[in-house]
């Protein structure tokens, strides 16, 4: 009730009171961060979705489709179970703004046969994609390096 007498009294609007700025400012707050989260939720599912469709295309024969930024590819089945699975694990994880990846989290939610899949596509794409998306490998590594500093000076 008080935010409808704040719109409809332009000098209670100017000063407001304190609560209802307070109020803003958390909500403002948790609105940011909520969109840096999914940000962040979104770069490792592309980076994941292009490590897959990288050891794929290599491995398993992968087609793409498309040119530049809309390039795709149609994986087989075993690797699009995979991007389903990790997008899936992704979409879902609740430690997504304490974690830079999954490697370093303290649950491990992917099932073990998942879980050695996955791995073997980052051995083997990892290194690769320097080559590949170099912008992406860069700040992976940044990222992984600041979290094993971040990991060290907390124990």
């Amino acid at each position: 009730m008080e935010e409808i007498e704040l719109k409809q009294d332009p000098e209670k609007q100017k000063t407001g009171s304190k609560r209802s700025d307070e109020k803003q400012k958390t909500g403002s707050k948790r609105s940011d961060d909520n969109q840096k989260i999914e940000l962040k939720r979104e770069r490792e599912k592309r980076t994941v979705a292009e490590m897959i469709a990288l050891y794929c295309k290599n491995n398993h024969g992968a087609k793409s489709q498309g040119f530049g930024p809309n390039k795709s590819y149609i994986l087989c089945k075993e690797c699009q179970e995979l991007l389903d699975y990790s997008t899936s694990r992704s979409d879902h994880c609740p430690f997504m703004e304490e974690k830079t990846f999954c490697n370093n989290c303290k649950v491990h939610c992917y099932r073990p046969d998942m879980r050695q899949k996955i791995k073997v596509v980052m051995r083997y794409s990892g290194p690769r994609m320097i080559f590949h998306h170099p912008v992406m490998a860069i700040r992976h590594v940044v990222e992984s390096k600041k979290e094993k500093k971040r990991l060290e000076n907390e124990q």
